[in-house]
């Protein structure tokens, strides 16, 4: 009788180990799908009031950076909102661990890892979303006619080039795409130390003039103020480029940190038990404070 009892609750000690150290994947998708949720309303109300961190409209590249830097710290209050409630979902809807624990903190670390899975989740849900999404638009394009006509300059410089090629006379049915796809290569190279070499401006002004049929004052002119024109324009667009990835870089780990919080906050409301002392803090805010027992 005592070896079978002592053979039960080794085999109950067993399992109740394993129980502490699974992942509840349900509760674990409940967060994932919470913060996606709440991201995809917050992202919507940005863009919608004009806090989008990126815009396919010429004029996004006139907007000042103290617009962008307001658009990117949306970004990371956003992140922090959905990722905290996803967190909490997560560890409030996760099993309370059982009664077989050696360290102090073994609960909330177990609810700290749910919430920390659930934010994954959801950081690989939206980046493979992202992705094809991206790739659908780029299959869509009208870039994508055939390989000699595409230039990765027209989506950046498209106003630049249509400046570039604007003719008051133009014979109909003109296809100018192998000329503008050639144009905007020439152009990126005005954001390069060396700048647009002098062979690649004289062979542009020749060809501005060709098909606009400007004289070649008025084409080496036109040429000046476009590389310019198209040098502030990449440079601005490389700046914006900046502040979206360490925005979402920063947003993204942020809501790591916030995940894992909220996990443990949810287990503690779950369990009926006060907050954790790094969040008694908080009780300084209310106007008639709480009581927190300590544990």
């Amino acid at each position: 009788m005592e070896t079978l009892v002592r053979d039960n609750m080794m085999e109950r000690g067993a399992t109740a180990a394993d129980d502490r150290r699974t992942i509840q994947w349900s509760s674990v998708l409940a967060g994932a799908l919470a913060a996606g949720a709440m991201s995809f309303i917050l992202v919507g109300f940005g863009v919608a009031v004009g806090l989008g961190v990126s815009s396919a409209s010429p004029t996004w590249r006139d907007a000042s950076a103290a617009l962008a830097l307001l658009s990117g710290l949306y970004l990371i209050v956003q992140a922090i909102i959905s990722f905290g409630l996803g967190g909490y979902i997560a560890g409030r809807t996760t099993r309370p661990a059982p009664a077989l624990a050696t360290i102090e903190d073994d609960g909330e670390r177990r609810d700290g890892l749910h919430g920390l899975t659930a934010w994954a989740l959801a950081v690989l849900a939206g980046a493979a979303l992202l992705a094809l999404l991206g790739a659908a638009a780029i299959d869509r394009s009208p870039m994508r006619s055939s390989a000699s006509n595409t230039s990765a300059a027209e989506p950046l410089l498209s106003y630049e080039l249509d400046k570039l090629f604007r003719a008051p006379r133009r014979a109909p049915n003109t296809d100018l795409r192998e000329a503008r796809a050639e144009a905007g290569r020439v152009l990126m190279t005005s954001s390069s130390h060396s700048g647009v070499s002098a062979d690649d401006r004289t062979y542009l002004v020749q060809q501005v003039a060709a098909v606009t049929g400007l004289a070649a004052p008025d084409a080496e002119r036109r040429v000046d103020v476009l590389i310019a024109d198209s040098k502030t324009a990449i440079n601005r667009a490389r700046r914006n480029a900046i502040i979206v990835a360490f925005s979402v870089a920063a947003a993204t780990l942020i809501g790591a940190a916030v995940a894992w919080a909220a996990a443990v906050a949810g287990g503690r409301h779950r369990d009926g038990e006060p907050l954790p002392n790094w969040m008694a803090s908080s009780n300084r805010f209310h106007r008639s404070p709480r009581a927190m027992p300590v544990p």
